[in-house]
């Protein structure tokens, strides 16, 4: 009699943990992709977007702008190149070159170009399209934008705990070097700090 109480105990307590589990759903509210939410205390897409923007905003009021523009008669073109991950944790980069990339388009100040990866699709779809579009339509060999200048840098971190407190420091790295000399014309740097309690 009490092994059959047991077994049945068994399985109504199987069943109502199945229930449960089946049963717990979460709640997913829609916030507005501006809205500043900061769950864990790591790097986030808000860091990756007002970070990008206040260094591209903070480079292009720089002397080296006005100065190729007068010595050229033309805005500059610039690439973006890589910038390394040397933080405590895993960061997309690939993410805040994106945001680097619009922030820089959405000034008007300067001319953007595809990095090596994209440029390298680009012409296979030339190449393509020499072979099999119509001469009229087909993109020309040869009138690609050169890059004068080539954006590069890096994210860190500092981490510093004790017991339940933790401060994250995160320090971004910005150069923008002219690529027919590697003279560096602005570098540039934004710092965040956190405290996760």
């Amino acid at each position: 009699m009490k092994t059959k109480q047991i077994k049945i105990s068994g399985i109504v307590l199987f069943l109502a943990v199945i229930f449960t589990a089946c049963n717990n759903t979460k709640q997913v509210t829609r916030v507005n992709e501006d809205a500043v939410i900061d769950l864990s205390g790591r790097w986030n897409e808000t860091d990756s977007r007002l970070v990008a923007e206040e260094m591209v905003s903070d480079m292009l009021m720089k002397p080296w702008l006005e100065e190729f523009e007068k010595g050229m008669d033309r805005r500059p073109v610039v690439i973006v190149g890589l910038v390394k991950n040397k933080s405590h944790e895993h960061i997309a980069t690939d993410t805040y070159i994106k945001d680097i990339e619009k922030a820089i388009l959405n000034s008007g100040k300067v001319r953007l170009v595809g990095n090596a990866e994209q440029r390298e699709e680009l012409r296979k779809e030339r190449a393509d399209q020499n072979e099999f579009a119509t001469k009229e339509t087909a993109a020309k060999w040869g009138k690609e934008l050169g890059a004068d200048f080539m954006l590069q840098g890096l994210v860190n971190s500092i981490v510093d705990s004790n017991n339940k407190q933790k401060v994250v420091f995160y320090q971004t790295d910005l150069e923008l070097t002219n690529l027919e000399t590697n003279e560096k014309v602005w570098i540039g740097d934004k710092k965040i700090k956190k405290v996760i309690e």
